[in-house]
């Protein structure tokens, strides 16, 4: 018997859980920051832990070196975010800080 369609339901939990956690997202919640493990990608940055994920999103997306949320990990309320979820989150309406305007 294939494990294919237990593959698939548990994609799709995953999924499911992930747009619930970033359509109920908090960006008032304390938030820790977590750097790349990888070697190659190492820069000034440690762990680094804010007050809210508002402040820990703007220090990520504006004050990263390019290619520092590489591997980076942001935990916020016991959830984790990667790299494509804190862009979709610092580019959501709901983001409370004003961002820096970008070049171009």
């Amino acid at each position: 018997m294939s494990q294919e369609p237990q593959s698939i339901n548990r994609a799709r939990d995953v999924s499911v859980k992930l747009a619930r956690e970033l359509a109920d997202f908090d960006y008032a919640a304390p938030a820790e920051l977590y750097p790349s493990r990888s070697r190659r990608t190492r820069g000034p940055v440690a762990y680094k832990r804010f007050d809210n994920a508002a402040e820990a999103l703007r220090f990520a997306v504006e004050e990263l070196p390019e290619g520092g949320l590489n591997g980076a990990t942001l935990e916020v309320n016991e959830a984790r975010f990667g790299r494509d979820e804190i862009h979709y989150l610092y580019a959501n309406p709901a983001y409370p800080l004003a961002r820096r305007k970008q070049a171009g």
